[in-house]
């Protein structure tokens, strides 16, 4: 009788624990299951890769969209993180209005035009980069022309007035004695189609061209030469600080809120400036593909178009100075107010 009181108690002790085996098991969960794994649960949206910006970008037909245009086929081949739309206007007043107005993000514009659009908007543009130099040239047929002095007394046919073509001019012109006034006079075309017949029915014309159209304008005219690189006379004088034709420029809301985009994009407009430089044949194609100029009118123009890629503090003192020329000569080519550090973005 006492062995089988002793079976059934040690047979209820071992129901006991049993019981409270199972109720810790179903309180804690299944003790097979491993623990998650913190290296495969998904990213939070702190990690999440940031989605592509839409960067709008508009530039001028000439130098100002060739120097670009390794870009634009970089950005269609899919080989940039945000995705660019690219705008190439015939004139600066295509564009303007809709840049003040944030239709576009980044613009490449005459380098007075970005002052004027600093001062219009009360400081909400800054300058990214100086991206083409001088491209004005003095052409001649049948004119003995060797320095700038030879130009007085000489009728001359240009394009640009009112902006940085009309005061970089007279600017040579007067430091080489020679008053814009009176010594030369200058016959104001709007476009450079309008100067190529006058150049063909003279027999001693002078023009101040652009690149590319001195390409086009010297395989049209017979015996038509090019005399000077005003880009050349300009630098003779290096209180003039650099003959800047074009700037690349931004609005400054949208530079303060994407960072990442305005690195990405200056770091590709450099190599698409170098490459213009170093592959004009490629350049070249790519030109008539985005801008509409013959390749063959590219390919020769690339070499004298001056394209280049100058940021940071490089690009304030450069621009900085040739402003304070402009500022000097008409108040109202910089917009009338020359721009402060702001407008430099560094």
């Amino acid at each position: 009788m006492k062995k089988f009181i002793a079976l059934l108690m040690a047979a209820l002790m071992i129901l006991a624990l049993a019981s409270c085996a199972g109720k810790k098991t179903e309180e804690s969960g299944p003790v097979s299951e491993p623990a998650s794994d913190p290296v495969s649960e998904p990213a939070s949206a702190e990690n999440s890769v940031p989605e592509p910006v839409n960067v709008r970008v508009a530039s001028l037909k000439g130098p100002t969209s060739m120097g670009l245009v390794n870009l634009m086929a970089k950005s269609e081949d899919g080989g940039l993180v945000n995705d660019y739309s690219f705008t190439v206007a015939g004139s600066a007043d295509e564009i303007t209005p809709k840049f003040i107005q944030g239709e576009f993000d980044i613009v490449s514009v005459p380098a007075n035009l970005a002052s004027v659009l600093w001062n219009r908007t009360e400081g909400k543009v800054k300058v990214l980069a100086v991206n083409t130099l001088g491209v004005l040239y003095i052409l001649g047929k049948n004119v003995q022309i060797t320095s700038v002095a030879d130009l007085s007394g000489k009728t001359l046919y240009a394009t640009g007035k009112g902006s940085t073509p009309e005061y970089g001019l007279k600017k040579i012109l007067e430091q080489n004695g020679i008053d814009p006034e009176n010594d030369v006079t200058i016959e104001w075309k709007s476009q450079p189609d309008e100067i190529v017949p006058l150049l063909k029915t003279s027999d001693s014309a002078v023009a101040m061209l652009p690149q590319p159209y001195v390409v086009a304008a010297m395989a049209n005219v017979e015996g038509l030469e090019i005399k000077l690189s005003l880009n050349e006379e300009w630098n003779k004088f290096p209180e003039n600080g650099g003959f800047i034709t074009s700037v690349i420029a931004v609005r400054a809301e949208f530079a303060e809120t994407h960072p990442e985009v305005i690195a990405e994009f200056l770091t590709a407009a450099h190599e698409s400036c170098e490459k213009a430089n170093s592959d004009a044949e490629g350049t070249a194609a790519l030109v008539e593909k985005y801008v509409g100029i013959k390749a063959g009118v590219a390919k020769q123009a690339l070499p004298k178009c001056n394209i280049t890629f100058i940021s940071g503090a490089e690009m304030k003192s450069a621009l900085s100075a040739y402003l304070g020329v402009l500022f000097g000569y008409e108040p109202k080519s910089v917009g009338g107010q020359l721009p402060d550090d702001g407008f430099y973005y560094e």
